[in-house]
C-alpha cells in the first residue's frame, strides 16, 4: 500500500475543533493525501479517518469497515454531505464509539442505524455511500470530524468528562510505559 503514516492529531488541537475547508483541487496532491490517510488509519488500527485527524484542514475522509451484514466497504469521500433517514423512519443504534483522536476510552452513543453520504471520489467523480451498522456509524463520525465535532461533543457533560478523564489516564500510562523502556546506549 502506498502512502506515508502521519501522526494522529489529538483532542484539543485546533484543527479538530473547526469546520474544514472544501476541496477545490482534485489533483495528485489530493490522491497523495488520501494514500497517506489510508496508511495512517491502518497503522492506528482504525476503521475511518478524517483529514483533520492528520492535521489537514480539508473535507475528505477514508473508511474501511463492515456494514450490519458483515460486508466490507472501503473508500474515500471528498466534500461529503451526510444524509440521514427522516425522523419518523429513524432507528437508533446505541453502540460503543471511540476515536483515534481520543485514544483509549469508548462511550455509548446513540446514532441512526442507517446513513449515507454523497460527495466525490479522489478523481472528482460523484459518489454516494450508504451503510448500516458500523459503516453507518463511521460515515456519521467522520462527517462530524469535518464539521469540527468529535464524538465526545455529542455526549452528555458527565459522559464527556468521564471519557476525557479516562483519556488523560490512558495517555499518562502510555507516557510512563515509554519512559520505562530501556533506551539504546545506556
Amino acid at each position: 500500500m502506498a502512502g506515508q503514516v502521519r501522526p494522529i492529531t489529538l483532542v484539543g488541537t485546533p484543527v479538530l475543533h473547526a469546520p474544514c475547508r472544501r476541496v477545490e483541487d482534485f489533483d495528485a496532491g489530493l490522491a497523495e493525501l488520501v494514500d497517506d490517510m489510508f496508511a495512517s488509519m491502518y497503522a492506528a488500527e482504525g476503521v475511518g479517518l478524517a483529514a483533520n485527524q492528520i492535521g489537514v484542514d480539508l473535507r475528505v475522509f477514508v473508511y474501511d469497515c463492515p456494514d450490519a451484514d458483515g460486508a466490507r466497504h472501503r473508500g474515500a469521500v471528498v466534500n461529503p454531505v451526510l444524509e440521514l433517514p427522516a425522523l419518523e423512519d429513524r432507528r437508533l443504534d446505541d453502540g460503543d464509539e471511540g476515536c483515534l483522536s481520543v485514544p483509549g476510552p469508548h462511550a455509548r452513543l446513540a446514532r441512526p442505524d442507517h446513513a449515507a453520504v454523497r460527495g466525490f471520489d479522489v478523481a472528482g467523480k460523484p459518489v454516494r455511500v450508504e451503510g448500516t451498522g458500523l459503516l453507518a456509524r463511521c460515515l456519521q463520525h467522520e462527517t462530524d470530524h469535518l464539521e469540527g465535532r468529535l464524538y465526545i461533543d455529542r455526549l452528555s457533560a458527565r459522559a464527556r468528562k468521564k471519557v476525557l478523564k479516562e483519556y488523560k489516564e490512558y495517555e499518562a500510562a502510555r507516557a510512563e510505559a515509554e519512559e520505562s523502556l530501556p533506551s539504546g546506549g545506556q
